[in-house]
């Protein structure tokens, strides 16, 4: 190799800036972004395959009490750290909730009411979509901090 070779390292070390900023920007913020947004998706797709009762119009009843009643435990989506895990509480305090959910004998005692297990299929189909989901998070991020 010649002795003439000039060498810039001024784009290296904004590349390296960048990389140093990206790093300590992303970690919670991003991390807790997207556990909201997966929470936000889980509680979207749980309200929407929650059963809402139909009653004869004399009755008096409305329904849709058990679809209305899913939330986050504290209303804001507050992101929980345990160790290394991030916990978004999602609740239903309706007290029939989990009778729904995974079914129940009937009032005689003598049948079988199926469950409708709106919570348990909304948590496989996320956990199924959660890596593309967060794969494409990532790249969008990595392209925002490399332009």
């Amino acid at each position: 190799m010649g002795k003439n070779v000039k060498v810039d390292f001024k784009e290296l070390a904004e590349f390296q800036k960048r990389v140093e900023k990206l790093n300590s920007n992303m970690r919670q913020d991003f991390v807790e972004q997207c556990a909201k947004e997966l929470a936000a998706r889980l509680l979207r797709k749980a309200i929407k395959r929650t059963p809402v009762g139909v009653y004869s119009t004399g009755s008096g009843k409305v329904g849709g009490t058990l679809r209305r009643a899913w939330s986050t435990a504290n209303q804001t989506m507050r992101v929980v750290r345990t160790g290394g895990l991030l916990q978004i509480e999602i609740i239903n305090p309706t007290e029939y909730a989990s009778y729904v959910e995974y079914g129940h004998r009937t009032s005689g005692g003598k049948g079988w009411v199926p469950g409708r297990f709106m919570m348990t299929i909304s948590v496989q189909e996320i956990q199924s979509m959660a890596s593309t989901f967060l794969q494409k998070k990532l790249e969008s991020k990595l392209r925002e901090a490399f332009k």
